[in-house]
């Protein structure tokens, strides 16, 4: 346990100091050309606040940024170079290659029952949930996860759009993690996600007397090579499953949910009459 422990967080410092030397690195060559953050914004795209942003490790750079970055600042493909270590680094230890995998995959089916699903999430809701992790994160790691738990958002902007759906325990929806007002924004949050023709959002009733995934929460992909993955995670302990047994289990699992959980639109319907309720 102490030995694993351990690992974690050498793992953890590894890719810290990663964002640590690429940040640096960028406000190097920044102001090697002369310019203020608001005249890189203007050339990239981006903010000066949002440009302080990446230097300060407050946020995490997309790829076109970085890529965009070393071109005007003339960096020679330094910065560009380390463009697949800050992605991977921004994740915790135990997710870096199920985020790589989320990242690419064609479809994400996701059963959740402690918390909104992290693509889910507004950055009000995975501030609260980073700030009750226990054991207890310093703050510039809090805002770290929250950032890169925004950047995986970009899923919903990738062109063809993947196949998203979602089974969420009714629990989730009753808990206001981070207070009232963080909680309507979620579950607004949810009705204006669960528009989108791409993604379904089921809710899992509390009546129901059947209920197929009481092993716990998981997440099933299709990758574009025909791949189909499995991720489980409980208490940091994660798993990439790719041996076809298990993945075939799991779907299985998450096909008996889906028919015992409500449908989108009762779904949808329900999170708007718990929002007219309070």
């Amino acid at each position: 346990m102490e030995e694993q422990q351990a690992e974690g967080e050498q793992e953890y410092e590894f890719g810290a100091g990663i964002l640590h030397v690429w940040r640096r690195q960028l406000k190097l060559f920044r102001e090697r050309t002369g310019m203020d953050r608001a005249e890189l914004g203007a050339l990239t795209g981006y903010s000066a606040a949002t440009i302080a942003s990446f230097e300060q490790g407050r946020r995490i750079p997309p790829p076109k940024f970085i890529d965009r970055a070393d071109e005007v600042l003339d960096a020679g493909g330094v910065l560009r170079a380390g463009k697949e270590d800050v992605a991977r680094a921004q994740y915790p230890a135990f997710f870096r290659d199920a985020a790589k995998l989320e990242a690419e995959a064609l479809e994400v089916h996701v059963y959740a029952n402690q918390a909104a699903p992290g693509l889910l999430q507004t950055e009000e809701y995975a501030r609260a949930v980073f700030t009750m992790w226990r054991p207890l994160l310093d703050e510039e790691i809090i805002e770290q996860r929250v950032a890169a738990r925004l950047a995986r958002q970009e899923i919903f902007s990738r062109r063809p759009a993947p196949h998203l759906s979602y089974v969420i325990e009714e629990a989730v929806l009753h808990r206001p993690l981070g207070g009232e007002a963080v909680w309507r924004g979620q579950l607004e949050h949810f009705l204006l996600v669960g528009e989108r023709r791409n993604v379904e959002i089921q809710v899992m009733p509390l009546v129901r007397v059947e209920h197929a995934g009481l092993a716990g929460p998981f997440t099933l992909m299709e990758m574009k090579d025909g791949r189909r993955i499995a991720y489980t995670e409980v208490q940091g302990d994660s798993r990439v499953h790719t041996e076809r047994g298990k993945v075939r289990e799991i779907e299985a699992a998450y096909g008996s949910l889906r028919a015992q959980a409500l449908t989108p639109a009762e779904s949808l319907a329900l999170i708007e009459k718990l929002l007219g309720a309070r």
